[in-house]
């Protein structure tokens, strides 16, 4: 798949890595004040409480949080195809610490 960088459309400062599929890509800096609000389900809390490079990296997990605030719940797909990706974000930080240490 060929991937391309595109300038954010908000703020038309950030460039984003995107691909055919993401028509309109938004950048980290201009989601941000919409990923801070705070959460109230205290099980949700737990699952949105991972590092911020996750959010930084994955546009999809931000918008998993974003449909969150919107309308304040989300579905049992949504939440464990949340999980899985950020465990496999977690494996994959893990490969590469692993990887540079030797």
């Amino acid at each position: 798949m060929a991937n391309y960088k595109k300038l954010c459309t908000r703020c038309k400062k950030n460039y984003m890595h995107v691909s055919w599929k993401n028509n309109y890509p938004v950048c980290y800096d201009c989601q941000k004040v919409e990923l801070d609000q705070e959460v109230k389900d205290p099980k949700l809390k737990r699952m949105f409480k991972i590092p911020e490079e996750f959010y930084k990296q994955n546009a999809f997990l931000r918008s998993i949080k974003i449909n969150y605030h919107r309308f304040g719940e989300l579905s049992g797909r949504q939440v464990d195809t949340f999980k899985e990706a950020v465990k496999k974000m977690k494996a994959d930080a893990k490969a590469e610490a692993k990887e540079k240490s030797e």
